[in-house]
C-alpha cells in the first residue's frame, strides 16, 4: 500500500554525526587549495568550510529506488569552476532511511567524487520498497548535508490512488528571485518535472527583464567547461532552488539555454566559434549538476535525455529531446510571418529515431495517463492580433509536418489520455491539441499544459484585453497568463487536474502564490474542462 508523504518541509540542517552516519574518512588528502579558492583540507581529511553549498537532490524514481545527487563545492564560485575542491578524489558517504530521524536505515554506502566530474556524485539506489517516502543525506570531509525527502514510484501494477506533480521551466537567475520554487516546494509534490532552461548562458546584464535585473550572473558568456560549471554552481546556491530539490524527486530535460539560445542540432544559435566544444561542455556540466542516471552521460557529440519514467500503472512520463535532432529553424529563427520554408515535409523536430521510439512507447503503454514532457509549444499559436499571422518558428510551428506526425501518433496509438507538458514560452497556457488547428471543430487528440517561467522575463504582467484577443485568435487556446509560477497537477484514475499557480511579483522576495486557473482533463475525453 502506498504511504502518504509527510506534510513537512525539510528545512533542518542535520548535525554532523547525528543518527549514526558512519563512513570512512574523506579521501581528499591535505594539500594546497587551487588558485583563487579559499577552501583547504585539514590533516584529518576534513574540508573547511562546508562542501555541501550546492545542496542535494534526488531524481528519476523507480519502484525500487532513485538517483541521489550532490556536488562538493566548499567555495562554489571559485572562478576555475572546481568549487574550491583539491584535484583529488574525495569519498562521500550516503544514507537512505525510512524515517526522518534516520533510525531505520534502508540503504547506505560510499561513492567517490572525482575532479574530472567536478566532484559530483550520482548514486543509483536500488532495493527499496515501491510507492513510499524515504529520507537521505550525505557526508564528506567531516560535514553532513541537510536531509532530503524523496520517494520511490509505485509498483508497476498499481493504478489506484493519485499523485501530485509540478511542471516548471525557465529560471533566469538575473531576472528575479526563485520564490516560485519555494512556493512549489511548500506544496510537497510527489514529483517535479523540469522542462528546460534550468540555467541561462548569457553574460551578466545582457538579457534584461522589463523591471530590470535584480541579480547578476558571475562571469561572461559561457564558453568553456569551467564557465558552465560555475554558472550551474551560482544557480545551485539559491536557497529556494535547494529547498525545491530536497523536498521532492525531479525528472529533468534540457532546452536551449543550458548550451546556447536557440541552438538546433549541430547548428549554433549565434556565430560564436567552436560550437561543438561548447555543446559538449554544456552537456557535461548539465549531467554533473542534475540527478540523472549514468545513461545520461554524454558520449561523443550526443547525450541521451529522452527516456520514460513510470508512476505505477497510473502514469508514464515520456521525456523528449527537441534540440539535438531537429533541423535548423526556418526563415532565420524567431517570430515570423509568411515563412513557407517551415512547411517542408522533410523538416523534423524529434528526428526519425526519436519519433519511432515515442510512437512505439505510446502504443505499448498501459498507463492511464501518458504525459509527454518536452520543451517548446506544440499547438499552433498565432501571436499577431488581427489579420495576418505571426508564429514562433523555434517552436513546433516551425516544424508543422513533424507536428502532424506527433499528433497522429497521439491519436492512432490509442495511448491513454495523452497530455503534453511544455516549457520555454514564459507564458502559462492551456489548450486542446486538435487534428486541424485551422478548424475550430476539429477532433481533439490531447491537451497541452504550458508552464510559465520561474523567473525569466521578470514579474510579467496582466493584460485581460490582450489575453482575450489571443484566445480569440487561437480557438484551441483556453487560458493564458503572463505572470511567473508553475503548474501543480493531481493525476488519478478518473481525471487529471491542473492548477496554474502564479505570483504577482518576483523582483522582490516573499510573493504569495495563488491559483489563477484550474483545468480538469477527464479520463478518456482528451479535452480540457
Amino acid at each position: 500500500m502506498e504511504q502518504k508523504p509527510s506534510r513537512r518541509v525539510f528545512l533542518i540542517a542535520t548535525a554532523a554525526g547525528a543518527g549514526g552516519l558512519l563512513v570512512p574518512g574523506s579521501a581528499a588528502a591535505s594539500g594546497p587549495p587551487p588558485a583563487g579558492s579559499r577552501a583547504a583540507s585539514t590533516r584529518a581529511g576534513r574540508l573547511a568550510p562546508d562542501p555541501f553549498t550546492l545542496g542535494i537532490a534526488s531524481g528519476d524514481p523507480a519502484p525500487d529506488g532513485f538517483v541521489l545527487w550532490t556536488r562538493l563545492a566548499p567555495d562554489p564560485l571559485a572562478p576555475d569552476g572546481r568549487g574550491g575542491m583539491p584535484s583529488r578524489d574525495a569519498e562521500v558517504g550516503w544514507q537512505v532511511a525510512a524515517d526522518e530521524g534516520f533510525r531505520r536505515i534502508a540503504r547506505a554506502g560510499t561513492a567517490t567524487a572525482r575532479p574530472g566530474s567536478a566532484h559530483a556524485v550520482h548514486v543509483e539506489v536500488q532495493g527499496l520498497e515501491p510507492g513510499r517516502e524515504y529520507f537521505y543525506r550525505f557526508r564528506a570531509g567531516g560535514h553532513v548535508s541537510e536531509t532530503g525527502r524523496t520517494r520511490t514510484a509505485p509498483a508497476a501494477s498499481t493504478a489506484t490512488g493519485s499523485f501530485t506533480f509540478a511542471a516548471v521551466s525557465c529560471a533566469q537567475y538575473e531576472h528575479g528571485f526563485y520564490t516560485a520554487y519555494r512556493r512549489m516546494a511548500e506544496q510537497h509534490p510527489d514529483l517535479v518535472v523540469h522542462l528546460g532552461d534550468y540555467i541561462y548562458e548569457y553574460s551578466g546584464g545582457v538579457y534584461t527583464a522589463a523591471q530590470g535585473n535584480v541579480r547578476r550572473h558571475v562571469g561572461g558568456k559561457l564558453q568553456t567547461l569551467a564557465d558552465y560549471r560555475l554558472r550551474h554552481a551560482q544557480y545551485k546556491t539559491d536557497p529556494d532552488l535547494q529547498l525545491a530539490h530536497r523536498t521532492s524527486p525531479w525528472v529533468v530535460v534540457f532546452d536551449d539555454h543550458e548550451v546556447e539560445n536557440n541552438w538546433a542540432g549541430d547548428v549554433p544559435g549565434t556565430q560564436a566559434p567552436d560550437f561543438e566544444t561548447r555543446k559538449a561542455a554544456g552537456f557535461q556540466a548539465y549531467y554533473e549538476n542534475m540527478p540523472l542516471r549514468a545513461s545520461a552521460v554524454a558520449r561523443g557529440r550526443h547525450v541521451k535525455i529522452s527516456r520514460r519514467v513510470d508512476w505505477g500503472a497510473l502514469a508514464t512520463f515520456h521525456l523528449l529531446d527537441t534540440r539535438q535532432f531537429r533541423d535548423d529553424q526556418p526563415c532565420g529563427d524567431g517570430m515570423r510571418s509568411g515563412c513557407d520554408e517551415r512547411l517542408a515535409q522533410e523538416r523534423v523536430m524529434l528526428g526519425e529515431d526519436q519519433m519511432t521510439w515515442l510512437t512505439a512507447g505510446l502504443g505499448a503503454s498501459p498507463a492511464t495517463w501518458n504525459l509527454i514532457a518536452q520543451q517548446v509549444v506544440v499547438g499552433q499559436r498565432d501571436y499577431h492580433l488581427g489579420p495576418g499571422r505571426e508564429l514562433n518558428v523555434d517552436a513546433w510551428d516551425g516544424y508543422p509536418a513533424d507536428r502532424d506526425r506527433l499528433l497522429r501518433a497521439l491519436s492512432s496509438s490509442n495511448a491513454g489520455n495523452p497530455v503534453v507538458l511544455t516549457g520555454d514560452a514564459h507564458v502559462a497556457s492551456a489548450s486542446d491539441l486538435t487534428a486541424d488547428f485551422e478548424d475550430p471543430d476539429a477532433r481533439r487528440v490531447g491537451v497541452e499544459l504550458v508552464s510559465t517561467s520561474i523567473s525569466s522575463d521578470g514579474d510579467g504582467y496582466h493584460d485581460p484585453a490582450r489575453d482575450a484577443a489571443l484566445l480569440a485568435e487561437n480557438p484551441a487556446l483556453k487560458f493564458v497568463n503572463e505572470r511567473r509560477g508553475y503548474i501543480m497537477c493531481t493525476a488519478g484514475p478518473d481525471a487529471l487536474t491542473a492548477d496554474f499557480r502564479t505570483l504577482d511579483f518576483i523582483s522582490r522576495k516573499g510573493a504569495p502564490a495563488r491559483t489563477a486557473a484550474t483545468f480538469t482533463v477527464p479520463a478518456g475525453e482528451r479535452t480540457l474542462t
